[in-house]
C-alpha cells in the first residue's frame, strides 16, 4: 500500500478557484476527515484525487504513481476508488449489476469472491440483489454505492459524504462499516457533513475554508478544539 501526498494543487471551475494551494498527506491504513462547510472545496479535492477536475498546478503523489498525469481508469487501477455524493446508482439494474459495475478495472477472476465479502460487509444487499437500486432505502443505496466502490479492490477509498440524507441509525451503521474497512487494512478519505462523527471516527482531519486547509490535527484533538466546536459542531 502507498502514501497519498497532495501537494500545492490549484483548481478552478472556470474564473473561480475552488482549491488555493492545497497540500495534505494520507499514510497507508489511516482514515482521514475532511470537514468543513458546503462549498470548502471538500468534493472539489476528491474529484481531483481522481483526475475528474484537472490540476491547473501542483502534484498528486500516491506511492509511485503521479496522479495528475493519470486518467481516471487509470487511477482505478492504481489502487484507489471513490463512492461519490448522491450515490449514483443505476435505478434500473438490481442491486447486484450495480455492484459488478464497480469491478469493471479488476480481475475477473475475483469478481465473485469480492461481491461474497460485500454481502459479508452488508447482509441485507445479498438478500435483495435482485431487487432494483432504485426501490432500496437511502440506507440500502448508501450501502450499494460503498460497495460498488469496494469491488475494484481499492487500496485508498473515497467516501463523499457518506451520511447524507440518512436516519441516525443508518448513519451509525455507515460509521461502523467504515471502521471494519480500515480494520481490514483499507485507506480511507472520509468528506462528511456529521463533522462530530467524522472526527469521532478518524485517526486524523483536514480541515477546509474557502479552497486552503485551516487547521490539522487528530480528530480527537479537533473535537476539543474551540473553532472547531464553534464551526462545525454547534457548541
Amino acid at each position: 500500500m502507498s502514501r497519498l501526498d497532495v501537494d500545492n494543487i490549484y483548481v478552478s471551475y472556470g474564473k473561480v478557484k475552488a482549491l488555493k494551494g492545497l497540500s495534505l498527506f494520507v499514510e497507508k491504513n489511516e482514515i482521514v476527515a475532511i470537514v468543513g462547510a458546503n462549498g470548502a472545496g471538500k468534493s472539489t479535492l476528491l474529484k481531483s484525487i481522481m483526475g475528474l477536475l484537472p490540476l491547473e498546478s501542483g502534484r498528486i503523489q500516491w506511492g509511485h504513481l503521479e496522479l495528475n498525469k493519470l486518467s481516471s481508469p487509470q487511477i482505478v487501477r492504481g489502487g484507489i476508488a471513490i463512492s461519490p455524493e448522491g450515490r449514483r446508482l443505476f435505478a434500473e439494474l438490481d442491486v447486484q449489476e450495480n455492484l459488478e459495475l464497480g469491478a469493471y478495472q479488476a480481475d475477473p477472476k475475483k469478481t465473485a469472491d469480492n461481491l461474497e465479502l460485500i454481502y459479508k460487509y452488508f447482509p441485507i444487499l445479498k438478500e435483495r440483489r435482485r431487487q432494483q437500486a432504485g426501490s432500496l432505502s437511502g440506507g440500502q443505496q448508501q450501502m450499494v454505492a460503498i460497495g460498488r466502490a469496494m469491488m475494484s479492490n481499492p487500496q485508498l477509498l473515497l467516501l463523499d459524504e457518506p451520511s447524507l440524507g440518512l436516519s441516525p441509525l443508518m448513519a451509525k451503521e455507515i460509521f461502523k462499516i467504515i471502521r471494519l474497512i480500515k480494520l481490514q487494512g483499507m485507506t480511507v478519505i472520509l468528506v462528511e457533513q456529521n463533522a462530530k462523527a467524522a472526527l469521532q471516527l478518524c485517526d486524523r482531519a483536514y480541515v477546509m475554508q474557502n479552497g486552503v486547509i485551516t487547521m490539522t490535527g487528530e480528530g480527537k484533538e479537533l473535537t476539543n478544539n474551540e473553532e472547531v466546536k464553534r464551526s462545525y459542531l454547534g457548541q
